[in-house]
């Protein structure tokens, strides 16, 4: 396996909806984006989510702040990274309301802002991970990681957060491996009944 990686454009946003909708489930049954808009309909929500990977509105479901691994000409992972100053709640409600949603969906996932962890403007942002080849996700995760830490570097950040939650064990094994430490976590009893999961962690490595 040789991995190489870039960043993606319009033409992958097939992945790019891919990645959003697991990144967001992490292995649950439910996910953000089913509550967003209010449904759990894969087909429908896949395309809910090219729609706003390719809006005018860039927020950071935006294919632009991805990075596409290949193996080959095969793509077997995406990864997420943005700039929370940037890439705002604001930002991804108008976003939302270009493709036709209104700020109603703020209630359906209240149990989420909960637990969301708050990022400072001096901090880069990974999210909404996938890889398609389980029996190398860390090498393929080590790449898109190492990829967008490189374009966070030269954007002049010095630190990366990421958000797991609480009972990933797996997910926040990798991170820790990559040198990933936790820096706070958020629980909460209603998270946990729409969920299943106590609350979410956050986890930070300096650049």
């Amino acid at each position: 396996m040789n991995i190489t990686v870039r960043k993606a454009s319009e033409t992958d946003v097939d992945i790019v909806s891919q990645a959003l909708l697991e990144g967001s489930r992490a292995g649950k049954k439910i996910g953000l984006f089913d509550l967003v808009f209010n449904t759990s309909d894969d087909a429908i929500l896949l395309e809910y989510l090219k729609r706003l990977a390719l809006a005018s509105t860039k927020s950071y479901c935006h294919f632009s702040n991805f990075s596409i691994a290949l193996d080959g000409n095969e793509r077997v992972g995406a990864l997420c990274g943005y700039e929370p100053r940037i890439a705002t709640h604001e930002v991804f409600s108008q976003a939302l309301e270009e493709i036709g949603f209104d700020e109603s969906y703020h209630e359906r996932i209240a149990a989420y802002l909960l637990c969301e962890g708050e990022s400072d403007n001096k901090t880069w942002v990974l999210d909404f991970i996938m890889v398609n080849n389980p029996f190398q996700s860390f090498e393929i995760l080590k790449e898109l990681v190492g990829k967008s830490m490189l374009t966070a570097r030269l954007k002049g950040y010095r630190k990366v957060q990421t958000s797991v939650e609480i009972g990933s064990i797996e997910t926040e094994l990798i991170y820790k491996k990559l040198g990933f430490t936790v820096i706070d976590e958020k629980r909460s009893e209603y998270y946990k009944e729409q969920f299943g999961r106590a609350g979410i962690m956050r986890l930070q490595m300096i650049l």
